[in-house]
């Protein structure tokens, strides 16, 4: 994840480095996401990222040939979604935290032409949503 903070990281020459980087280094199919920064605590003298901004910055990765971009803090859905990097179908559509896409086959392939997504998956989409999960922490002595 990369925070792109207004005025800090977020030049075209910075994100073409980053993205060039992880391509040359960690490899195309490393997911990437692009984060927005918001204004808190004692970082409060730049405004939020805008949402063109985060598009911009998946768009020179994947332009530098990255094959998983998202963008976070951010509501958009293009850019929440898992496309195949072959045919361009969309895999896993996402909005938010709604699954509302699912063209994966029960070996992580396109349903459409066959290319694998990398990554492990279930075999069918889980029921996830915006509602809230009950979380039991435990207390340590």
């Amino acid at each position: 994840t990369d925070l792109v903070i207004p005025g800090a990281n977020d030049a075209d020459d910075e994100l073409d480095q980053i993205t060039r980087w992880v391509a040359d280094h960690l490899g195309v199919d490393t997911p990437l996401h692009f984060s927005a920064f918001h204004p808190d605590w004692k970082l409060r003298d730049r405004g939020p990222t805008p949402p063109e901004t985060l598009i911009r910055a998946r768009e020179i990765a994947m332009r530098n040939g990255l094959r998983y971009v998202y963008t976070g803090n951010i509501h958009h859905v293009q850019s929440d979604t898992t496309y195949c990097h072959a045919c361009g179908l969309n895999l896993i559509g996402r909005d938010w935290y709604e699954l509302e896409e699912w063209n994966l086959d029960d070996e992580s392939r396109c349903a459409r032409c066959g290319t694998a997504c990398v990554g492990i998956f279930d075999p069918l989409p889980g029921n996830w949503g915006r509602r809230s999960q009950p979380v039991q922490i435990e207390k340590f002595r």
